[in-house]
């Protein structure tokens, strides 16, 4: 692998944040994933199109995936409610700038597993999220 220490690495490392939530209450859980939310990249709002929208959310989530010059994938997302906003920075911490095939072969739910999410939030809050993955998969096996 290699060549992964020279770049920035603004996002904390899923294992990481795994290891911190674990020791924390619901709303301390709350607010880790707000604050997750608060440091996704900007999403244009021109990126914010039907096109872009992910269906089946109660909130508001765009993804636009963009290719980085060496194919790997990476992901612009966006909600207009600050908790999906984090379970998006979340999800896209298992698959930001990979390789296609790579998060074809990810197993984003089962990295997720341990946030519990369905427990830590509505329903309604987490029913978009398949269907984000869905779509990240899918961008995937187009670019595969």
């Amino acid at each position: 692998m290699g060549g992964m220490t020279d770049q920035p690495a603004p996002m904390p490392v899923l294992a990481d944040l795994q290891e911190e939530y674990e020791f924390l209450d619901a709303d301390d859980r709350y607010r880790l994933l707000i604050d997750l939310g608060r440091g996704l990249e900007d999403m244009p709002d021109a990126l914010k199109t039907d096109t872009t929208l992910v269906r089946g959310c109660s909130a508001a989530v765009w993804v636009y995936p963009t290719v980085l010059d060496d194919g790997r994938l990476h992901f612009l997302a966006d909600s207009n409610a600050a908790i999906t906003k984090g379970i998006i920075a979340l999800v896209l911490l298992t698959v930001q700038d990979r390789a296609p095939a790579e998060i074809g072969a990810t197993d984003i739910e089962g990295a997720l597993a341990p946030f519990d999410l369905k427990n830590q939030l509505s329903s309604n809050r987490t029913q978009g999220i398949p269907n984000m993955i869905a779509l990240i998969r899918e961008t995937a096996a187009r670019y595969a």
